[in-house]
C-alpha cells in the first residue's frame, strides 16, 4: 500500500503508509523558475503555471463541488497542467499521471514527469492533476504535521487522525479516491480529451482503478506501478512477508551477508524493542524531538522506509542496504549503527500537513472492522481479526508490532467517525477490458510483488512486470529500462521485450562483520 512519507525529487512516497512517501521516476531536476512563473502571467496562463523547455504547456482550474449533492459545503478549484506533445498534428492521446500519496502533487513536477516521458511526449499529451486538498487544488490543513504524525506512538496517531476528522467537520466526506477520480474526468472534459491513458504510481495504482470503474468508457489503457489492489489487506500480510524476501534477496545477490542470518538478527531486534523501547532524540521539522522507537517503529522502517530509494543508485548504500549489518549489530548488542538509520529517516520528517492523506486512507481503504460499529464494537471486531490472524504471516514480527507499524492501516482510523465522512471505497467494481501494465519492484515492501499480482487480477488483460533489484516504484532503477519499456507500451498498447530487466544491478549493500 502506498504509505506516507517524505517525497523529494528523487523518491516516491507511501504509506503511507501509505505513503510516501517522494519527486518521481529520475534524479532531481529544477521545477519551474520565478521568472518563468512571472512570464506565464504575463502570457495569459496562471502564473503557477509550470514552464517545461520544448512544449507547450496549458493550465487552468476547475470548480468541483466538496463534496456531490452538497452544495453548501463550497467547493474546490482542481488545477491542471496539460504539457503537450511535440510532433506536429493531434496528439495520438493523452497520458494522465497521479505519483502516489495519497496526497502527492503533480503540476509542480511537470518538468520531472517530462524529462522521464521524453519519448512519450513525442506524440501524447502528458496530463498532470493536483488532487483535490493538495498543491494549486484548494489545500485543507487539518492540524496534523508529517513529524507529528511520525513521531508519535500508536495511541498518538489514533488521536491524530481522530482530530483531524474532527477540524475537517463535514468536508473530510469529500477527500475520497472517487471525488478525486471525478475531478480528473472533469480536467478531461475541459481540456477536450475524449480518453485518458491512465498512469498510477504508488497510490495511484489504487486511484486509476477507480477511475476506470467510474469511467469505463474513458479509458484507454493503465499503467501501474508499484501497486496493490483494491481490495487491500487491512493487516498488510504481504508487506511482511516480503520484508524478510528483500533481506534474504539483497544477502543473496551481494555475496556480503546471509539471509537467513538477517532474518533472524532482525527477528531478535524486533523482540528486544518489544521488551525495552529506545529512546532517540532527533532534530527534524525546525525542532528537536522526541522518538520512542520500538517494535512497530522498526517494522515501518523496514517495510515503508527500505522500500524507498532501494535500486535508484546501486553503487550507493541505500537504507536497504545497509540494514543486513546494522541489525547484526544491534542483534549483538550494538545498536549505534541502527540509531544512526533511525535518526536519518525521520530526521527528513516535515511540516506538511497530512489532511489530504488522512482523509484519503481513512475514508476509503477495507478496514477490519465496520464502519457502522460504535468505537468499542470496533475494537472488538479488530481484536478479533487480530487473534484470528496467523502470526507465520508477519514474518519477524509480532502481530501487535508489525500492525501498528502502518500509518494507513490496521488500527490507524479506528477513531475516524461514522457521520460526516464517506463510505469505504467499493472494491468489485468492473474494470474496462483494455491493456493493462503492472511493474513490481522485487525489492519493495511497501507495494509487495504478491499485492501487485493480486492487483493485477482485477483485470481481463494485465501483464506484470516484475523488476529486479529495485524497491517502491519500478522506473526509479538506474537503467531506465522500466521507463523504455512504458514508452512502448503507450505507443503499441503492448509491453513489448521486457528482458532489460535482467540487466539491473544489484544494490550495494555494506558487509556483516563475521
Amino acid at each position: 500500500m502506498t504509505r506516507n512519507g517524505t517525497t523529494t525529487a528523487r523518491t516516491i512516497r507511501r504509506a503511507g503508509a501509505v505513503a510516501g512517501a517522494a519527486a518521481v521516476l529520475l534524479a532531481a531536476l529544477p521545477t519551474a523558475t520565478a521568472s518563468a512563473a512571472q512570464a506565464a502571467g504575463r502570457s495569459g496562463r496562471p502564473a503557477w503555471c509550470p514552464a517545461v523547455e520544448g512544449h507547450r504547456v496549458d493550465c487552468g482550474t476547475v470548480g468541483r463541488p466538496v463534496v456531490a449533492g452538497k452544495p453548501w459545503l463550497g467547493t474546490v478549484p482542481v488545477a491542471y497542467a496539460v504539457v503537450r506533445h511535440r510532433e506536429a498534428g493531434p496528439a495520438r492521446g493523452t497520458v494522465a499521471i497521479n505519483p502516489g500519496g495519497p496526497g502527492e502533487t503533480a503540476v509542480d513536477r511537470a518538468e520531472v514527469f517530462a524529462a522521464a516521458l521524453r519519448g512519450v511526449l513525442a506524440g501524447h499529451d502528458v496530463l498532470l492533476v493536483d488532487p483535490r486538498g493538495t498543491g494549486r487544488s484548494g489545500r485543507i490543513p487539518c492540524g496534523v504535521s508529517d513529524a507529528e504524525y511520525r513521531f508519535a506512538d500508536r495511541a498518538g496517531q489514533r488521536d491524530a487522525i481522530a482530530r483531524c476528522a474532527a477540524n475537517l467537520g463535514p468536508r473530510a466526506e469529500g477527500y475520497t479516491s472517487a471525488a478525486t477520480a471525478d475531478d480528473i474526468d472533469a480536467v478531461r472534459a475541459r481540456i477536450g480529451a475524449e480518453s485518458l491513458l491512465l498512469y498510477g504510481l504508488s497510490y495511484g495504482t489504487y486511484l486509476m482503478p477507480v477511475y476506470a470503474a467510474r469511467h469505463p468508457g474513458r479509458v484507454d489503457a493503465m499503467v501501474l506501478s508499484g501497486a496493490y489492489p483494491l481490495n487491500v489487506d487491512p493487516l498488510a500480510r504481504p508487506s511482511a512477508d516480503a520484508v524478510s524476501l528483500a533481506l534474504k534477496r539483497v544477502c543473496e545477490r551481494s555475496g556480503v551477508c546471509d539471509g537467513d542470518t538477517a532474518v533472524a538478527d532482525l527477528r531478535t531486534v524486533a523482540g528486544h524493542l518489544r521488551e525495552r523501547p529506545v529512546t532517540l532524540r532527533i532534530d527534524a521539522a525546525g525542532a528537536t524531538r522526541t522518538l520512542r522507537f520500538t517494535e512497530d517503529k522498526l517494522a515501518n522502517l523496514l517495510y515503508e522506509a527500505a522500500s524507498r530509494g532501494a535500486g535508484e543508485s546501486p553503487a550507493e548504500r541505500s537504507l536497504l542496504g545497509d540494514l543486513p549489518a546494522a541489525l547484526h549489530d544491534a542483534a549483538g548488542g550494538d545498536d549505534r549503527a541502527l540509531r544512526a538509520l533511525v535518526r536519518a529517516d525521520y530526521g527528513g520528517a516535515t511540516r506538511e500537513d497530512q489532511a489530504s492523506f488522512l482523509a484519503v486512507v481513512c475514508n476509503d481503504y477495507p478496514r477490519a472492522w465496520s464502519v457502522d460499529s460504535p468505537l468499542p464494537a470496533r475494537w472488538r471486531e479488530y481484536r478479533a481479526a487480530l487473534s484470528a490472524a496467523d502470526p507465520a504471516r508477519f514474518g519477524a514480527f509480532s502481530v501487535e508490532g508489525f500492525t501498528e507499524g502502518q500509518t494507513d492501516g490496521a488500527d490507524a482510523c479506528i477513531q475516524w467517525p461514522r457521520r460526516g465522512t464517506a463510505r469505504p471505497q467499493p472494491v468489485d467494481g468492473a474494470q474496462p477490458d483494455v491493456p493493462v501494465l503492472l511493474f513490481a519492484g522485487d525489492l519493495d515492501s511497501n507495494t509487495a510483488e504478491s499485492a501487485t499480482r493480486r492487483a493485477a487480477t482485477q483485470f481481463r488483460r494485465a501483464t506484470v512486470v516484475a523488476v529486479p533489484n529495485v524497491g517502491h516504484v519500478a522506473e526509479l532503477e538506474s537503467t531506465h529500462c522500466a521507463l523504455a519499456i512504458v514508452e512502448g507500451f503507450v505507443r503499441t498498447g503492448r509491453p513489448g521485450d521486457t528482458s532489460c530487466v535482467n540487466a539491473v544491478p544489484p544494490i550495494a549493500v555494506a558487509p556483516v562483520r563475521r
